[in-house]
């Protein structure tokens, strides 16, 4: 049982054409250039701004400034001495912040600990008064100071 659909038959077979029609493809491509090309400059243009050279200078300690430690387990150091908790650590910045010149803060913290530990003692800083505060970290091997 058959079903035939179209033109009835004249009896001659048409060529199979078995390559693809690029035509389109070619359009779309052509369309997606022109987009890109028209949008690409838009997208990059940027305000002038001067942003920041890195810098690797060694830290320049002098004898007033405060070396605060973070171990890896959250613990504070205020040079080699245990400060017990951050309500210590404030009421003895305040009473470091009042001096002239105010000494800076030199943070040091364990590469694994968490960053809010870290973050509680820069807020304790701010609390009290302290107008500098560095963090000390050792260059990638390596790395030249400039």
């Amino acid at each position: 049982m058959a079903i035939q659909v179209g033109a009835p038959d004249d009896g001659g077979d048409d060529p199979l054409n078995s390559s693809i029609n690029t035509t389109p493809l070619v359009d779309v491509m052509l369309v997606l250039l022109i987009i890109f090309l028209i949008t690409i400059p838009v997208v990059t243009h940027n305000v002038k701004v001067q942003l920041p050279r890195e810098r690797n200078v060694p830290a320049q300690t002098r004898p007033q400034d405060i070396s605060l430690s973070v171990t890896r387990d959250g613990s504070l150091y205020w040079g080699q001495g245990r400060v017990p908790d951050i309500e210590t650590l404030v009421r003895r910045l305040k009473q470091e912040a009042v001096k002239q010149p105010q000494p800076a803060v030199h943070i040091r913290g364990d590469g694994e600990v968490r960053y809010e530990a870290v973050g509680r003692v820069v807020v304790a800083c701010q609390r009290a008064g302290i107008a500098k505060v560095g963090f000390i970290i050792e260059p990638p091997a390596g790395s030249t100071l400039r």
